[in-house]
């Protein structure tokens, strides 16, 4: 059972002040969809000018290790949350004493670490692909023997868009990849491949009262490790997308999630579904909901944080989403003047496009999947290797 310190004793009406740990894209979508509610809103990150500080009331440029930053945060807030992962616990633990930190820090102890995620959702029943903690290269060895070859060892923190982690072929990859990963006084996982067909995900979001919601189930596409495309709803049967929907819900109730939660799976050719990982926070695959839900994740996050009833996640039409990195920018911006009316554009304000840095992105709306991904490949903004996504899944 997840103990809070801090409870509110009502609502968290409009007019209160929800304070963000995090000022990337994700608060800056929630603060935009919580204006129209009437919330008001302070952020804090280490940047003087990040995607969320330009849309809040008030922003708090201080690390995320800053105890007494995030206390200040907390005096001016009457709710706190997070946006992202990077965020020590411990200082989540200390707002917890004084504010109402609703995702709380063991569900983010949890998701922080793999080791911790994977043995959780294993022991609430939620199926995963077979893994092993190691520590040295030997132990490495024997796991990778048991699990068979390919396998992929990761790192148990830090990871994320494919960072921390290799794929090991053979036995002679043990020792490289030992010596790539390994980190002083922490082990790695190594995890059994999974030779899926699809990579699935579900945002399911579940209020302070238990009620809980799914928005409807998508597929993804990485390129470069990094989430290029997200098709919406996924093309798969009813009966995979509704299993897939219950997983979902059973992790945001065996977890007593609070907030949102983003669970990403993977679909076996026999049908079977395979938890991979959870972002308890607003998710890069939910973006679509923006635009083509009755209700966008965003405002579904404040509605759970802030004891409000969950809205409709009746989808309204297919759709495509689509990244934007730092190479696509200078070709979306030329394309705007010109771009059909079928075609949503979200820029996040950061200054700097970097190469493979994610810097908006674009959902087009569609009749059916095949419509909104026509218009996407008449768009020319992304590279022809990239274009035969849809073809070809």
């Amino acid at each position: 059972m997840m103990e809070l310190q801090v409870k509110p004793t009502t609502v968290l009406l409009p007019g209160s002040t929800v304070g963000i740990l995090g000022g990337g894209q994700l608060g800056r979508m929630v603060i935009l969809e919580g204006r129209k509610l009437g919330y008001r809103f302070i952020t804090l990150d280490p940047s003087t000018d990040c995607p969320g500080s330009q849309v809040s009331d008030h922003h708090i440029s201080a690390g995320y290790h800053d105890v007494l930053a995030a206390e200040q945060l907390g005096e001016w807030s009457d709710v706190v949350a997070y946006e992202f992962e990077n965020i020590d616990p411990e200082v989540v633990k200390r707002l917890e004493e004084k504010v109402f930190v609703p995702q709380g820090s063991r569900l983010l102890e949890i998701t922080q670490h793999r080791v911790r995620e994977k043995e959780t959702l294993d022991a609430c029943g939620i199926p995963v692909a077979a893994f092993r903690v190691v520590h040295d290269t030997e132990q490495l060895r024997d796991a990778a023997a048991e699990l068979g070859y390919p396998c992929v060892l990761k790192t148990v923190t830090g990871g994320y868009d494919g960072k921390g982690q290799r794929i090991l072929r053979g036995e002679k990859d043990v020792e490289p990849a030992w010596q790539a990963l390994s980190r002083p006084g922490e082990p790695c996982i190594v995890e059994q491949f999974v030779p899926f067909i699809k990579e699935l995900s579900v945002v399911v979001a579940r209020n302070l009262h238990g009620q809980i919601a799914t928005f409807p189930v998508v597929e993804n596409i990485h390129r470069h490790h990094i989430l290029h495309v997200t098709l919406a709803p996924a093309p798969v049967y009813e009966r995979i997308a509704a299993r897939a929907e219950q997983l979902a819900r059973d992790v945001a109730e065996k977890l007593e999630i609070t907030g949102l939660c983003a669970v990403e799976m993977f679909l076996l050719e026999d049908g079977q579904l395979l938890v991979n990982e959870l972002a308890p926070r607003p998710h890069n695959s939910g973006h679509f909901t923006y635009d083509a839900c009755a209700t966008s994740q965003f405002e579904q996050f404040l509605r759970a944080i802030c004891g409000l009833p969950l809205g409709s996640t009746r989808l309204l039409t297919p759709a495509v989403m689509v990244n934007i990195l730092g190479e696509h920018v200078e070709p979306l911006i030329q394309r705007i003047p010109t771009l059909p009316d079928n075609v949503k554009v979200h820029l996040y304000g950061k200054k700097e496009a970097k190469p493979g840095r994610k810097m908006g992105h674009v959902t087009v709306l569609g009749e059916s999947l095949a419509e909104a991904w026509g218009t996407v490949q008449q768009l020319g903004i992304w590279e022809d290797e990239d274009m035969d996504i849809f073809e070809n899944n």
